[in-house]
């Protein structure tokens, strides 16, 4: 019982953020509502203050909800800004489906389009958020692990931290050995559109390859973002990880990469996002 209790009261101490699930905006780009999940903190409806803010994106099959019911994101959060590891931070988590939040091939679903041109200004203009680059963190695991680093490293404009767990990033050998079967019938050939072998290498999956992001990108405008990997070492993207590693390590762009014991699991993910928003929290602050 007295165990209990001090759990109890350890718990009461820790003020709580609020979390709204099924909020929508209205997409022209994308031609339906779209959802998405904001974490608000604790002192955002006492307050007049403006936040910074991360986007936290989803994996595959998964939604907007999922940080929140599988990760328990909100609690991770309340615990970490009370105990001042990370300063107050609003947490936006839309929904991008299947989209690998990128444009398709085709031009079919401009999810990238829809989240720079009309999801980030919306929020933006509706909640109180600091508009300076450094103030903006994006993270993710798995697909959102994918779109945290193409945002990052395409838009490094936008971003002054990333934090990419268990990112689905393959090299150009895994693209080419992928079974043709499991790239029609699966997300890769509504993403990338149909092919087999080296076809696949369209530019169009190269544009969108944190790989060769790295390898042909200005590397002076990357370094201006701080960038953190975390996958499992037996984790179905540890090849693409390591060697996304690889690439930073030789274009001499500062990242911090660490491998933990695991694998591609939301118990890998939820152990793992407290550092994520840590390093992405002291961005926020000055040195």
């Amino acid at each position: 019982m007295v165990l209990l209790s001090l759990t109890l009261e350890g718990y009461a101490q820790v003020s709580h953020g609020v979390v709204k699930e099924g909020l929508t905006i209205d997409s022209k780009i994308l031609g339906k509502k779209v959802r998405y999940t904001i974490y608000l903190p604790f002192d955002y409806e006492s307050s007049s203050r403006f936040y910074p803010v991360v986007y936290l994106l989803h994996g595959y099959t998964d939604n907007d909800m999922g940080w929140i019911q599988f990760g328990e994101a909100n609690l991770i959060a309340d615990e970490a800004i009370a105990k001042r590891e990370i300063p107050s931070m609003i947490i936006v988590m839309p929904d991008a489906g299947a989209s690998w939040y990128i444009n398709n091939y085709n031009g079919s679903i401009r999810y990238e389009d829809f989240f720079f041109q009309e999801f980030m200004p919306w929020i933006e203009s509706h909640y109180r958020i600091r508009q300076e680059k450094r103030y903006h963190g994006v993270a993710g695991l798995s697909m959102g692990g994918f779109g945290t680093l193409v945002y990052a490293l395409r838009h490094p404009d936008l971003f002054g931290a990333c934090a990419a767990l268990s990112a689905g990033v393959h090299t150009a050998e895994e693209i080419v050995r992928i079974d043709d079967r499991a790239w029609s019938s699966s997300w890769p050939i509504t993403v990338y559109g149909p092919g087999s072998g080296e076809a696949r290498l369209t530019e169009h999956l190269r544009s969108y390859s944190p790989i060769n992001i790295v390898e042909t990108f200005d590397a002076e405008k990357l370094k201006s973002v701080r960038i953190y990997l975390d996958c499992g070492d037996d984790d179905i993207f540890t090849v693409g990880n390591a060697m996304l590693h690889v690439a930073l390590t030789q274009k001499q762009i500062p990242h911090e990469y660490r491998v933990r014991d695991g694998t591609h699991i939301w118990s890998y993910w939820r152990s793992g996002l407290m550092d994520a928003l840590k390093f992405i929290g002291s961005s926020f602050h000055q040195p």
